[in-house]
């Protein structure tokens, strides 16, 4: 008997969640997208043990890089086991900000390559160019939000779905997906506040707004 094909990891997931499918656009800010999709990286390697988070400060515990290029990739990124001493390890808000952009555009590139998503280019304004990303597989974007519409019924009662419930709000996505459209902001602060890849992620996106606000960049 021949194994179903594995499900979408936590960052495809994610990222189904957060395209709009006929735009072809995050429904987020593009950069809040790349941290949650940072966080989801994060978090995937921490629920197959790779990884353990300490004081906001993230660390390889299994070194054996993951089957999937991706995670693994980007795992080489992270300090190796037994490196440094005190304060040892990576911050997690600071690895979600710099690794980001990196991230987001591995993991559209990928689902391009799958014939998930389609990548167009086009002018705005007839000088800039735009890149549109609309979902071809639309029965695994409706997938996705059907699982998560099922999980939020219930009450998100697994760690996994705990987690990709936490980063939605942390980037803003909550609106958009999930099935209610207003969101309870207690239930959301709370969500974020327990999963410590959804803080990471929440900082830096509150982090923009401030500088936004400010007049600032960074």
């Amino acid at each position: 008997m021949i194994p179903p094909p594995p499900g979408p990891t936590l960052p495809e997931e994610l990222l189904l969640l957060a395209m709009d499918p006929q735009r072809g656009r995050p429904y987020c800010g593009k950069r809040f997208l790349d941290y949650a999709m940072a966080g989801a990286v994060l978090a995937e390697l921490e629920l197959q043990g790779r990884i353990t988070e300490q004081r906001e400060r993230v660390q390889v515990v299994n070194p054996l890089e993951p089957p999937d290029q991706l995670p693994a990739t980007l795992m080489r990124g992270l300090p190796a086991p037994g490196k440094g001493g005190r304060g040892a390890g990576a911050s997690a808000g600071g690895w979600v900000r710099h690794a980001g952009r990196q991230v987001g555009a591995m993991y559209l590139d990928a689902l391009v390559k799958r014939g998930i998503l389609r990548r167009e280019t086009r002018r705005f304004l007839g000088l800039l160019p735009c890149l549109r990303h609309p979902v071809v597989a639309k029965d695994l974007a409706a997938q996705a939000r059907h699982r998560y519409a099922v999980a939020e019924q219930a009450g998100f009662p697994d760690h996994r779905g705990r987690v990709l419930a936490a980063l939605v709000p942390a980037a803003d996505l909550a609106r958009f997906v999930g099935a209610t459209g207003s969101p309870d902001r207690t239930a959301t602060r709370r969500l974020i506040h327990e999963q410590w890849t959804a803080r990471a992620v929440y900082r830096n996106v509150r982090q923009d707004k401030s500088n936004q606000a400010g007049g600032g960049s960074r």
